[in-house]
């Protein structure tokens, strides 16, 4: 066990300087306490590593106990750091544990694995990084569910948030906030809650960042005008026939989708767009179906029945996901043992509720169904005010998107961009075109491409994976080959976003 702990650490040397992943006595953990010692986590069933210093379970919001949000928190295996990076996942409903076993965390047990294996990669290796599975009614966060706002999931957080700190006695620390989907909506809101606490010993918001997010009007914005020109230039990936192709081409101009992404998506934008007050819009020919994200979705899996909107390049077969869920379909091989965190092993290591039926999204998560995605959640697009907020406080937030998935078009999110003012001024006046280019080698398959003789067509490096562009404490960018879950699909250009965030680095 320590010498493969050993290999990996010279692995990982370009990446932290100092990880160390081999076991440790609970005197050299740097937050275990009195107070934290019923969080420690001594090991993970069917995950055959040490996993170090790792603390999870239930801290009450606030002075309610019968309110609780479940977290995993693990502490950098690099330098110190006085600072802690908070995840949320989106859905509204879905489980922040995914991005813990699946994306960034220590250990990567994804679709089509057997079993869990170290990620070179992981956001650890930099910082503090805690899991919270927000809001309460998902996953392990129980409680009644009162929510209707944006505004009072994140005073929820705060509550939570405080008795955290109390715990690990964690003060003046730099907090980071960040997520994916529709956590962006909560990681702006949670934000500016900070902001608006002003107390910098408990809530020193450095800066955040969003994946794939939810900040402007997504169903129409994110998803439905810009539909068509993607399906277009991914077309050998959606094979779809040509009488539907023509269908498409016609409504994208019918439906005046053409004519607003032509006027609206340029730089500098000319005006605010309109506000949307209905879903789709009504073709200006007769019989012209508008609603063209559901066709394309409707139609993808008949000749890709393995198709996956978060990731259009997904081909057959279906891979088994330890969590059963790897895209809209739920589907585990037979014999893996059930759904990861709802086995009763796993909840008695993470001290989770035992009578609590776990899955990766469930909720609901706001009361009722209002609101403008009928969700239950009545707050503004973060766009309109809280987004600029944190923007104009931090001069330190990353928005960036994945070029194959289909849930969140990159172009629907440089829309939403383009519709919000910061700094002075509407949307970016520059278009992006600054290329990333990744250095950071390839940590994960390198072994296996030497075992089969195949040494050196993985590297050195990674090379251009994408656009970015910096103005005014806004940093976007664009990432090739990459899915809705960017930490899962493209761990390096993550990495590289992680390493901006924190200021380790001045761009991508």
């Amino acid at each position: 066990m320590a010498q493969r702990a050993r290999a990996f650490q010279e692995r990982t040397v370009g990446l932290t300087a100092k990880s160390e992943i081999y076991a440790r006595s609970n005197s050299s953990y740097r937050f275990y306490n009195e107070k934290t010692a019923e969080y420690f986590v001594h090991s993970l069933p069917s995950i055959d590593y040490d996993v170090g210093e790792m603390y999870s379970g239930q801290i009450q919001i606030g002075n309610d106990s019968s309110r609780n949000m479940f977290f995993v928190f693990e502490p950098t295996i690099g330098e110190p750091v006085d600072e802690v990076t908070i995840w949320f996942n989106g859905g509204p409903g879905c489980s922040s544990l995914e991005a813990f076993l699946q994306e960034n965390g220590r250990f990567i047990w994804g679709w089509g694995m057997y079993s869990a294996v170290e990620n070179p990669y992981t956001w650890v290796n930099l910082t503090n990084v805690l899991w919270v599975e927000y809001p309460v009614g998902l996953g392990f966060s129980t409680g009644s569910v009162t929510a209707t706002s944006e505004e009072e999931t994140a005073q929820d957080f705060l509550g939570f948030f405080e008795n955290f700190l109390d715990t690990f006695g964690i003060t003046n620390f730099k907090i980071y906030v960040t997520g994916e989907s529709y956590a962006g909506r909560y990681v702006p809101y949670v934000s500016a809650a900070m902001l608006d606490r002003n107390d910098t010993s408990k809530f020193d918001l450095s800066g955040a960042l969003m994946y794939d997010p939810v900040i402007g009007q997504y169903e129409y914005v994110g998803q439905v005008v810009p539909t068509v020109p993607y399906v277009q230039n991914h077309a050998n990936f959606f094979n779809l026939n040509d009488t539907l192709m023509a269908e498409l081409a016609l409504a994208h101009e019918a439906c005046g989708y053409a004519n607003y992404t032509n006027y609206f998506l340029t730089f500098p934008p000319p005006a605010q767009q309109p506000v949307l007050n209905t879903l789709y819009s009504t073709a200006n020919i007769s019989g012209v179906n508008c609603d063209v994200w559901n066709l394309v979705y409707e139609a993808a899996s008949q000749p890709n029945p393995c198709f996956n909107v978060y990731e259009i390049s997904t081909m057959c077969p279906i891979q088994s996901d330890p969590l059963a869920y790897p895209g809209d379909l739920e589907y585990q091989y037979p014999g893996m043992g059930g759904i990861y965190f709802n086995r009763t092993d796993v909840k008695m290591a993470m001290h989770a509720p035992l009578n609590v039926s776990w899955s990766e999204c469930s909720g609901p998560v706001f009361k009722g169904d209002g609101g403008v995605y009928e969700l239950g959640d009545y707050s503004l697009d973060p766009i309109q005010k809280v987004l600029p907020q944190v923007i104009e406080a931090t001069n330190r937030v990353l928005v960036a998107n994945g070029d194959y998935d289909m849930e969140i078009i990159t172009n629907g999110t440089l829309l939403s961009i383009q519709n919000m003012t910061w700094n002075g001024k509407l949307g970016f006046q520059t278009k992006p075109t600054t290329p990333i280019d990744i250095q950071l080698p390839d940590l994960q398959y390198q072994a296996v491409f030497d075992a089969s003789g195949m040494s050196g067509y993985d590297g050195p490096r990674q090379g251009i994976m994408g656009t970015q562009h910096f103005e005014r404490g806004l940093m976007w960018a664009e990432t090739y080959q990459s899915g809705h879950m960017q930490p899962q699909f493209q761990p390096r250009s993550s990495y590289r976003h992680l390493q901006w965030l924190l200021g380790r680095i001045e761009e991508l």
